[in-house]
C-alpha cells in the first residue's frame, strides 16, 4: 500500500506542474455549507486518495490519506479495538477536510478539536512540493498553520492521527437540566470526572439535557439507531441507554441530528420508504445541495410571504460565557434544538495560528443549524451577523465551514492575530494559487 501511495503522489504532481493558474480540488464529497460563485479554476483530482494504510494499535496510531471519510476510518480501526481520538459526528466528513478545517466530538473535552490529534501531515503546496509537517521538525510552521486554512495553505494528502482503545459498548447517560447555569455547572464537573465522552442538546430554555457516555465490556441491551428509532428523541425517553461502540459514534448520522425532519424523513411512513441504507448525511447532503442549486424552498417561503435566512453555523464560547451566549441565542434566533459540546486544549503548550483559543479555558461549541424565518424584512446576512457580533463579545470563535459575513479588518483580526497566515501564505503559496482564506470564507465569488 505505500508503494501505492507513492505513486498516487507521483501522478498529482504530475497533473499539478502540467498547468497553471488557480487551483481547487476535483473531490465527490463536500461538508461545506457555503455557496460560492466558482471562477475557472484548475481541478486536482484527489479522489484517488482515500486508503487506510495502516493501523497500529499498540503504538496508538492510524496512518491514512487526506481523502478517506471517517466512515471508512472507522472501519478500519475499529477491528483493532481502537478508534480515532476524535470522530467528527458525519461519516462523509473526509480526515483531510477535518484537519483543514475544525473537527470536534464528545471526547473533545478530554483530546481537543481533530488538528490536535494528528501526529503529522503530508501536505501538497502550491509549489507541488510534497512536505512532511509535524511539531517538531523543520515544518512545524505549517503543522501549527495548517488547521483552519481551508486548502489556501496546501492539501493534506496523507496524516498520521492518534487512536484510543475501546470497548465493545457505551453507556449513555441523559441528565436533564432546567435551567442553563445549572446545566453548565453539570457539564464542568462533569468534564473533570471520569466519563469517555461528553455533549448535550438544548431543547428549550428550561428544558436540557447533559449526554455522559462510558465505554463497557457488557451491555444488558443495545439500542439501534439506524432505522426506526430516532436518536435525539431517545434523549427526552431514556435516562439511561446502551448502545454499540460503532452505533454511539454515529448516533448523529442518521437523522444528521435532527435536520432529517426538514426534509420529512422522521416521519414514519417515509422513513420506510427511503429504507435504512438512505437514511444518512450522504443523503440529505444531496438533497440540500440540489435545493441549495434550485431553490425551491426560497420559493416556496416567498410565496407564502416568509422570508428566511439560513443559519447553520458551529461557534466556540469559554464556559464560564456560555450561558450569557445561549441567552442571547433564545432571544434573538430561536433556532431549537442546539447541540452542545464542550472542549478543552489537549496540550496547554501549544498553540494552532488561525484557531487562537485559550489552552487553559474550557469551551463550549454550540451548533445550530436551521432557517430563521420572518414576516418582517431584514437586510441579507442579518442573523448570522447577530451570532458573529455576539460570538466576538463574548471572547469565542466561529467556524468558518457556512457563511460568514465579517469586513476584512474583524476577520483577520480574530484569525491571524500575530500575522502568521499572511507568513505562510507568502512561504509556501507565495502567487496565490490556492486562493485567501478571507476569499474562500467570507466573499460570495
Amino acid at each position: 500500500m505505500a508503494s501505492s501511495h507513492e505513486e498516487r503522489k507521483a501522478r498529482l504532481i504530475d497533473e499539478l506542474a502540467a498547468g497553471a493558474g488557480a487551483l481547487g480540488l476535483r473531490k465527490d464529497t463536500s461538508n461545506l455549507f457555503r455557496n460560492r460563485e466558482e471562477g475557472k479554476k484548475r481541478r486536482l483530482d484527489v479522489r484517488p486518495f482515500h486508503h487506510v494504510l495502516e493501523v497500529n494499535p499498540r503504538e496508538g496510531w492510524a496512518d491514512v490519506e487526506g481523502m478517506t471519510t471517517y466512515e471508512d476510518l472507522v472501519a478500519a480501526t475499529l477491528p483493532h479495538a481502537v478508534m480515532p481520538a476524535v470522530v467528527p459526528q458525519l461519516k462523509t466528513i473526509t480526515i483531510g477536510g477535518a484537519a483543514a478545517g475544525v473537527g470536534i466530538e464528545a471526547s473533545s473535552f478530554r483530546y481537543g478539536l481533530v488538528h490536535e490529534t494528528l501526529l503529522e501531515m503530508e501536505i501538497l503546496t502550491a509549489a507541488g512540493e510534497i512536505v512532511l509537517a509535524r511539531p517538531d521538525n523543520e515544518h512545524r510552521d505549517l503543522y501549527f498553520g495548517f488547521p483552519n486554512s481551508y486548502g489556501s495553505l496546501g492539501y493534506a494528502l496523507r496524516l498520521k492521527v492518534m487512536t484510543l482503545p475501546i470497548l465493545p459498548f457505551v453507556q449513555a447517560e441523559h441528565v436533564r437540566c432546567g435551567d442553563a447555569r445549572t446545566f453548565f455547572r453539570e457539564l464542568a464537573e462533569t468534564c473533570r470526572g471520569d466519563a469517555h465522552f461528553v455533549d448535550g442538546v438544548v431543547f428549550a430554555p428550561d428544558e436540557l439535557y447533559l449526554t455522559v457516555g462510558r465505554f463497557t465490556r457488557e451491555a444488558p441491551f443495545t439500542s439501534d439507531y439506524t432505522y426506526e428509532n430516532i436518536y435525539y428523541r431517545s434523549i427526552r425517553d431514556k435516562r439511561v441507554d446502551f448502545l454499540t461502540t460503532s452505533g454511539y459514534i454515529w448516533r448523529w448520522d442518521t437523522d444528521w441530528f435532527w435536520c432529517s425532519d426538514n426534509f420529512h424523513a422522521q416521519n414514519p411512513l417515509i422513513r420506510r420508504m427511503l429504507g435504512r441504507h438512505r437514511l444518512n448525511s450522504r443523503t440529505y447532503t444531496q438533497i440540500m445541495r440540489w435545493n441549495s442549486r434550485w431553490r425551491v424552498t426560497d420559493l416556496l417561503d416567498r410565496l407564502s410571504g416568509w422570508r428566511r435566512e439560513p443559519v447553520i453555523q458551529d461557534v466556540d464560547i469559554p464556559l464560564e460565557r456560555a450561558p450569557a451566549f445561549l441567552d442571547f441565542f433564545h432571544r434573538e434566533i430561536g433556532i431549537l434544538p442546539i447541540w452542545v459540546c464542550p472542549f478543552r486544549a489537549y496540550d496547554p503548550n501549544v498553540r494552532y495560528d488561525l484557531y487562537p483559543v485559550s489552552p487553559d479555558r474550557l469551551y463550549v461549541n454550540f451548533g445550530f443549524w436551521d432557517v430563521v424565518r420572518r414576516r418582517e424584512a431584514f437586510p441579507p446576512g442579518h442573523f448570522n451577523r447577530l451570532v458573529e457580533r455576539e460570538v466576538a463579545r463574548l471572547d469565542g470563535i466561529k467556524s468558518l465551514y457556512s457563511d460568514s459575513y465579517y469586513d476584512p479588518d474583524m476577520f483577520w483580526s480574530i484569525y491571524d492575530r500575530g500575522g502568521a497566515y499572511r507568513r505562510l501564505k507568502a512561504k509556501y503559496d507565495p502567487e496565490g494559487i490556492l486562493g485567501d482564506l478571507y476569499d474562500k470564507c467570507v466573499l460570495r465569488r
